[in-house]
Order: structure tokens, then sequence, then C-alpha cells
């Protein structure tokens, strides 16, 4: 997925998390400590988050599950905004996906999958540890710099992490920046110092595709997830990474990309993991706590709630 001003001042991209960052500011000269305050954030979000490093205090807590680990507080926090998130969507964003993650074969950092062909076994059947809407609140934290993960769980923060880290680099921008600025990590999106003129926002399913639609916002985030992308082959199916709590199994695609604002980033992305977990029961959901959404269905339909603007797209049906 994309999301990225279709325009700006001064904008500079990198990689960061595995995946793009995209920074822009609205006054040039602030560009370049941008970049490394942003940099800065991600390396310090990568070292205690990642679940595909051996030494990150999330894998130790992983590897401790059941008992207290001691870590930095960078990871309390992330995995308070994890248990956020899964508050506000009832448990569809969940925090304890890494096993099923693991069990499904995504179980390195993305790059390095390959396809495994082990027999053609519908993915549905697939035995999986389905960690249930409510095992998050099992979760123990210590925000002076400790968790307890629950017996026989494991985090992922891939479900809220970017967004959350995208959040914290604009929380840095504010009270480093003399002006406005903008971070998008793999299409989540967030403003800092909002100065009331709007960014202009393609979006597209996967980076460098052509842009769908472009909107403009003026503040808080926007995120955009998608089926489409980090998908792999096993036992001859083609899977994706956002799973439902409920089965343990990627969630079925009846969107291909849902992409929503909100007040942060974190509130946007657990909006539109939530919708592709809901599937049919998305726009209703969306629609009932007041969410501006744009979701595309599997056939390229495009479906809107509240005041999404209105676009030329002949496919688009009102939620």
């Amino acid at each position: 997925m994309a999301t990225a001003p279709a325009v700006g001042p001064a904008t500079a991209r990198s990689t960061a998390l595995g995946t793009y960052l995209f920074v822009a500011t609205r006054r040039p000269r602030d560009l370049g400590v941008a970049l490394r305050v942003a940099h800065q954030v991600l390396d310090d979000v990568d070292r205690t988050c990642s679940r595909f490093r051996a030494d990150s205090d999330l894998s130790r807590a992983n590897a401790a599950a059941g008992s207290w680990v001691e870590v930095d507080p960078v990871l309390v926090a992330a995995v308070a905004a994890a248990c956020a998130a899964a508050e506000d969507t009832d448990g569809l964003v969940h925090p304890l996906l890494g096993r099923p993650l693991v069990e499904l074969g995504y179980d390195r950092d993305f790059a390095l999958l390959t396809p495994v062909d082990d027999g053609l076994v519908p993915a549905e059947v697939w035995p999986t540890t389905a960690p249930g809407l409510d095992r998050w609140r099992e979760i123990d934290l210590d925000a002076d710099g400790a968790i307890r993960v629950p017996a026989g769980t494991s985090l992922d923060l891939g479900s809220t992490g970017k967004a959350w880290a995208a959040d914290v680099v604009a929380a840095a921008y504010a009270e480093e920046l003399g002006g406005a600025a903008l971070v998008s990590l793999g299409g989540d999106l967030a403003i800092a110092a909002p100065d009331g003129e709007p960014w202009p926002v393609a979006i597209s399913t996967r980076p460098d595709d052509v842009a769908e639609t472009t909107v403009a916002i003026d503040r808080g985030g926007l995120a955009t997830s998608s089926t489409r992308v980090r998908r792999w082959a096993r036992r001859g199916a083609r899977l994706h990474h956002l799973l439902d709590p409920r089965t343990g199994h990627p969630a079925p695609e009846v969107w291909r990309t849902v992409s929503a604002t909100g007040a942060t980033c974190a509130a946007a992305n657990a909006a539109t993991t939530a919708a592709i977990v809901l599937g049919e029961d998305a726009p209703a959901w969306l629609t009932a706590r007041g969410v501006t959404a744009r979701l595309v269905a599997a056939d390229g339909r495009v479906c809107t709630t509240r005041d999404w603007p209105t676009e030329t797209d002949e496919n688009r049906r009102p939620a």
C-alpha cells in the first residue's frame, strides 16, 4: 500500500522497519532534521519491538511468556498502544497473533520469506493457535519497564506498530521542528504541528502504484491496510498477514484495501485493520463509530463512509 503526499515543499524517502519511510516538511530547512529524528525513533522501535530480531526486547518477552521480563519502556509504550487498539475494536485488532503467524509460515522478516510447498491443504484447515478476542487482556505491563506475555502466546505488533511509530515520530517533530511536517511509514501517515494547510495525500494499494485517489488532510493521521501486500505462499495457498484473531487464519479477502482517517495514525490504523477482519460488516461498523473511510472490494468496487471526499470512480457505491 502507499500513502504519501502527492506534492510537498520538501520531501525525502528512505527505509525503516522493513518498509519505506517518507518525510515531508513545510519548511525545506527542516527536512534534514526531520529525517534524522525519524531514523533515531525508528531505530529504537526496531531494537525493542521487532519480532524478527532475536536480541529485541519483544523476542525476549516472548521467549519467557508467563513470566515478568524487564524491557525498554519503548516496548511497554508500543504494547500499551496495541492493547488500546484491541480495546477500541473489541479484540479484532490483536497483539497476540505471533504464534499463528509463525504457524502460517511468517516466521522471519518478510523480505526473507520463500514459498513453501508442503501439500495442497486448504489454509482454513491448518492447525493454528487462535488467541481469541479477549486473551490480550492478560498482558501485564509496568510503565517503568517490564512486561508479562501470557503463557502459551506470542506478541506481534505488526497490526499496530508502524502506525504507533508514525505517531511517535510526529510527536518528536512537534518538539524538534519549527514548522508543520508529515511522516508516512509504509502507508501509515501522521501530521505534526498542523498549521491548517492541507497536505495532499495519494493513496494506492502498493508502493509506487499509480494513485487510485488523492485526498487532503490537515491534522491527525491516515492509514491504509491491504490484503494485497505482505503475501506469501504455503501449502499451495496464497496468504496475507492480516489475521482474524477468532480463527488464527488470514481474514477473508472481501476488501483488498481500506483507508481511514483518525485523530491519530494509530486510531486510523485500528479502524482499517478491523475493517479488513470484519469483511462485509465493515461499512456498518465504521459508520457506527464515525470513521471516515474508503474501502475497495476485491472486484474493485469502491465504498465510502461518512464524509470521505466524493470520487469520480464509476464503481463507487455508498455505505
